[in-house]
């Protein structure tokens, strides 16, 4: 019989990416969301607010899946509120379900924040050595994937389903309107800088410039979660989800540069965050989408400023070990040049960048 998936949050990066490998093997996939975003050709679409447990109840009645993939998340004022409300997401999910639940899988995407910890607790706990390794477990600070995590644990014991964890560091992918892009930021970032004169300067911190980085192509981590949600080795446990390559941004900076056919700019003398230098480029981004008829002239709906300088302003290296991962069987490999390469290719295909 053909497959069930439910994608929780299928119209962001993950979730597409994700959508589209599973449609590929032959699974028959369900999404649910907001609304907000553009669900891939192929699947069936049901929309809640995830806060809302008697909506949720009622979005889910009769879906019966065998593997149910978490990929979401709603930013709160502090982290106190993140737990609170994405912490209710995942239990009104799965509460709703319920029985159902029996004997399926069940997938939650968080990231390097476990090890991290939360934006604004950055450098106040002991950041575990690099690379990170999925025994070091949790920092002692709140943090919203803790809580997501916990509600699957507690869903595991009540309705008897084998669970995974899945934990990529930045992601890159394509899909409009998500405020985890840093790729799409830094591609609409480098075309306002070859339009305009502007310096291509990276944004973040000296740590993150000098120090060993990597990142997460959306098609490997959606690569990884299929494997999870059938691998016998893979079940209970939480894995890395990263490349396989590790690089300095010193070195890929200039390669981007390239692409765009921009010189990299120096690194400055002290950090200059994008989101406090970008107030021409609403203006800009306007001129330029309507000059060359692309499909976004807003700019917001593009990029995500604050996340991209909260992701590279770091002010500690961040890179993690595939070890376990590779020893359950899961031998998956993309090159992090190649991946942002592919997904500028893909942005002017569609029209989003010139």
């Amino acid at each position: 019989m053909q497959k069930q998936a439910l994608i929780v949050g299928i119209s962001g990066v993950i979730g597409r990416a994700l959508a589209e490998k599973l449609l590929r093997e032959g699974w028959q996939v369900t999404g649910l969301s907001r609304g907000r975003g553009a669900v891939p050709e192929g699947c069936h679409s049901l929309t809640a607010d995830l806060t809302d447990a008697v909506a949720v109840r009622q979005a889910l009645a009769g879906v019966k899946p065998d593997a149910v993939f978490f990929s979401v998340w709603a930013r709160q004022a502090n982290e106190k509120e993140n737990i609170r409300v994405n912490g209710a997401m995942v239990r009104n999910v799965i509460e709703a379900l319920g029985e159902r639940l029996h004997g399926a899988h069940v997938a939650l995407v968080t990231g390097l924040k476990h090890y991290l910890g939360p934006f604004e607790a950055y450098g106040k706990g002991a950041v575990p050595v690099t690379p990170f390794r999925e025994e070091q477990g949790r920092q002692p600070v709140d943090n919203f994937y803790y809580a997501q995590e916990d509600e699957i644990f507690a869903g595991a014991e009540k309705y008897g389903y084998r669970w995974s964890v899945h934990r990529p560091h930045t992601i890159i992918g394509y899909a409009l309107g998500n405020a985890m892009n840093m790729g799409q930021t830094l591609a609409v970032y480098a075309t306002l800088c070859r339009e305009k004169g502007w310096p291509f300067i990276f944004p973040g911190s000296p740590e993150q410039w000098h120090g060993v980085s990597d990142v997460t192509d959306a098609g490997l981590l959606a690569e990884q979660l299929v494997w999870a949600a059938t691998a016998p080795t893979a079940a209970n446990q939480d894995f890395n989800a990263v490349n396989g390559d590790v690089f300095r941004w010193n070195w890929l900076w200039p390669r981007l540069a390239a692409y765009f056919g921009i010189e990299a700019a120096d690194y400055p003398p002290q950090m200059m965050p994008l989101e406090g230098r970008m107030q021409a480029a609403t203006d800009a981004w306007r001129e330029i989408a309507q000059r060359d008829g692309l499909r976004e002239a807003d700019i917001d709906k593009l990029v995500s400023w604050w996340h991209t300088d909260a992701d590279l302003g770091r002010p500690m290296e961040a890179f993690t070990d595939m070890s376990k991962s590779r020893k359950a069987g899961f031998i998956g490999y993309q090159s992090t040049l190649d991946a942002f390469v592919q997904l500028f290719e893909k942005l002017k295909a569609e029209r989003v960048i010139p």
